[in-house]
């Protein structure tokens, strides 16, 4: 079995698809169900983020993975197949292993070095263990990213790199609004969130560390909303009051899950015209963080509104400078992908060993039961002795091979030691299979992060 990975993001397709193909946690959780059902794959993950959709699999057959996946994405996203293969890429064994560890580590980011990311891998890897797609691979797989991850950040300075989607949203609104930055404009404002998921979270953590005048927060789940505007020091609305509090807001950031527009153009243009009748001293700047998005588009020719969405921020984070932090953490993926696939190949050939080893204990144990019929008035001490004495001989052959064989597995090609040993010692295939689904293990939440 091998790493596959197929999938889109910012890199290979336009918002306007993204959005479209969107995942909602219904679909996902039966996207992963329907990919473990296909004959290609064995266990799954899907991580879908704002920016990106990707389908993981452990696969028996590369070309009908590849087919059986993008089928998968485009059925279950809802965008044809025809139209979603242009925007598709797809990574294998190693080059899959290296894509997530660069996803980890905010490399393939649309704002590179921003750390949300890790929490979206470990939401992925919960929701395939919950759903029991999760095997030994998905398990080792992303928790190992999570942990290259976690290494860039605390040994690299690749934060400095890149902001999170909210902060150089922030950035970008206040450039356009004031023409300078976000900590010279936010202060004293009055900020309206809508949504109270983890990025709807970030943003009103955001805007209260910036010193917001007055921070509000809608959701369509009331006793969410009331539990974000108590964390953050704010006040919640039911959702039926965002366009009233749309026009009594400085700054709006909308990241829901919906699957239609929660703030439409005539709604942004009323609130417009109200501010503009309070006398409102600056534009209303809206930030949406949502995919598909949740507002409306046609609010950039609104008069005294500016709109930063995730299009705007992806033709931004284009020209962004990168650090050279980002080297660094460009190494530290390469020697971890090296390190990750020596132990997948070497731990496939721990079942072969063992079933060697299991193979040679049988036969110790058969011969010294045959040597007590042929020598029935063998005392106990001489029995022990001998009992001993035939086990260590056995250990000592088998000793250097196995040891050598392990090592040897851990390099590129090594998979083909272990066919050798099942060959030479005639090892029952069922035997070295059952060895494997007890290192592997039933339990679904196997070295659950």
């Amino acid at each position: 079995m091998s790493l596959l990975v197929v999938g889109l993001s910012h890199r290979t397709a336009p918002v306007s698809v993204l959005e479209r193909a969107s995942l909602t946690a219904d679909t996902k959780a039966k996207l992963l169900q329907d990919a473990v059902a296909a004959e290609p794959a064995s266990e799954a993950a899907a991580l879908a983020t704002c920016n990106r959709i990707e389908l993981y699999a452990d696969v028996d057959k590369f070309h009908a993975g590849v087919a059986e996946l993008s089928t998968l994405l485009a059925q279950h996203s809802g965008v044809g197949l025809e139209e979603l293969t242009p925007h598709l890429y797809v990574h294998y064994e190693d080059r899959a292993v290296h894509h997530l560890f660069s996803v980890a580590c905010g490399l393939d980011s649309m704002v590179v070095g921003e750390g949300q990311i890790l929490a979206q891998i470990k939401d992925a890897l919960g929701g395939a263990q919950e759903l029991n797609t999760a095997g030994r691979l998905i398990n080792d797989l992303f928790q190992q990213a999570l942990r290259v991850g976690k290494r860039a950040h605390t040994e690299t300075g690749i934060d400095r790199a890149g902001q999170s989607l909210v902060t150089f949203g922030l950035d970008r609104l206040a450039a356009a609004v004031t023409g300078g930055p976000a900590d010279g404009w936010v202060p004293g404002r009055r900020a309206l969130v809508v949504g109270a998921g983890s990025m709807s979270s970030l943003a009103a953590a955001t805007l209260a560390r910036a010193g917001v005048g007055e921070l509000v927060v809608a959701n369509r789940t009331p006793e969410r909303a009331e539990r974000l505007a108590a964390a953050t020091g704010g006040r919640a609305v039911p959702f039926a009051a965002v366009p009233r509090e749309l026009a009594r807001a400085d700054v709006v950031i909308s990241c829901t899950g919906a699957t239609g527009l929660v703030l439409d153009g005539t709604v942004i243009a009323r609130a417009a015209a109200a501010r503009a009748a309070d006398g409102a001293s600056t534009p209303l700047g809206l930030l949406d963080l949502a995919m598909p998005r949740d507002i409306d588009a046609s609010a950039h020719a609104v008069d005294g509104v500016h709109l930063v969405d995730l299009e705007t921020i992806s033709e931004a984070a284009a020209d962004a400078p990168m650090a050279t932090d980002v080297d660094a953490a460009k190494r530290i993926v390469a020697d971890e992908v090296t390190a990750f696939g020596a132990a997948q190949r070497a731990a496939r050939i721990t079942p072969t060993v063992v079933a060697l080893r299991t193979m040679a204990a049988d036969v110790v144990a058969g011969e010294l039961a045959r040597l007590d019929g042929r020598l029935p008035g063998l005392d106990d001490k001489s029995r022990a002795e001998i009992t001993q004495t035939v086990r260590r001989v056995v250990d000592k052959l088998l000793h250097a091979p196995t040891v050598r064989v392990k090592q040897l597995a851990g390099e590129p090609g090594g998979a083909g030691y272990a066919d050798a040993l099942r060959e030479l010692f005639d090892l029952d295939p069922q035997t070295v299979a059952a060895v494997s689904r007890a290192d592997t293990g039933d339990d679904p939440n196997r070295g659950r992060a």
